[in-house]
């Protein structure tokens, strides 16, 4: 069904709130740095191994991977079958991990980092990804850490994405999944909010599109590097609006949101009807955003990552 438009009046009356506050992500404390630090080195070293229980040692039975050209997988059982298909077709020479960022919001702990793979196919044929990643943790009441969800992308194109698919695994387009219903007041600003972006994209509208992020906010987009702050920002949106097709249909889906003092992590997704002179397709992606309170009460992006199906 078309997306609704909405109003200037009726978007700036749910984005700027009766109170105002401003919180900033708290610095981990010295045994938190060295619990994730291990666990950087032991994720890259399982992972150089093969070593799938090793991988999944830390993650909760729910966690949920949202990987770069493949559908959302969720639960452990399904993670190790789809790094089990993983390392049936490719030889892993080696992986590291380097984190840049670690941010602490109450009981969540979210590390953002970049990481370098390079493997064989059974051919022989070598290949290298760059990319980024990002950890999400959730701390208990007894302070164990699990880790909730991983998502990653690229730096670059990859021009053997296909083979990064894995059919045989289950795995669900999170597009064509259940959305969170509009019954709440963070729900219905970040409807208001993800409506006014989905009329914004397709009018390659890039000064307001840059204004639904914070002035340090990160773009941690696929086939790019990261973009920071207002300038990269700017620069990077009116040159990424030129590229874009024609959208005959773009929706916007929340499927999860997790409140935290200043700051709101949505799990959400996309659909993309396009066109570009005789091309024409259908496209699912995923996101992870961070959205943080400003002094004055909006709620804008902070860090974003996107991730096509």
């Amino acid at each position: 069904m078309p997306v609704p438009s909405l109003s200037k009046a009726f978007l700036l009356l749910i984005c700027f709130n009766a109170f105002f506050f401003s919180s900033v992500a708290q610095v981990v404390d010295a045994q938190t740095a060295s619990f994730l630090e291990g666990f950087r080195a032991g994720f890259s070293q399982a992972f150089r191994n093969e070593d799938i229980d090793a991988l999944l040692k830390a993650s909760s039975e729910e966690v949920r991977l949202m990987p770069e050209f493949q559908r959302t997988v969720l639960g452990k059982k399904n993670s190790s079958d789809y790094y089990q298909a993983f390392f049936d077709k490719f030889d892993i020479q080696s992986y590291q991990r380097e984190a840049i960022e670690i941010l602490s919001i109450d009981n969540v702990l979210i590390e953002l980092g970049y990481f370098n793979l390079k493997m064989t196919d059974p051919q022989l044929r070598q290949f290298e990804l760059a990319g980024k990643y990002q950890d999400v943790w959730q701390r208990a009441s007894n302070g164990e850490m699990k880790l909730i969800s991983q998502a990653w992308n690229y730096n670059h194109a990859v021009d053997f994405a296909d083979q990064l698919r894995f059919e045989d695994v289950p795995a669900v387009i999170m597009a064509y999944q259940p959305h969170l219903p509009v019954n709440s007041d963070i729900t219905l600003e970040l409807a208001a909010l993800n409506l006014l972006m989905v009329e914004t994209i397709p009018q390659k509208d890039a000064k307001l599109w840059a204004q639904f992020f914070t002035e340090d906010g990160m773009f941690i987009y696929s086939n790019n590097p990261i973009y920071e702050g207002k300038e990269e920002l700017d620069t990077y949106l009116d040159q990424h609006v030129n590229e874009l097709p024609v959208f005959e249909k773009l929706q916007n889906r929340t499927d999860k949101i997790i409140e935290l003092n200043g700051y709101v992590l949505e799990y959400g997704s996309h659909i993309a009807v396009w066109r570009m002179n005789e091309y024409s397709g259908v496209n699912t992606g995923k996101t992870l955003k961070i959205w943080r309170r400003q002094n004055n009460g909006a709620l804008k992006i902070f860090r974003q990552m996107a991730m096509y199906d």
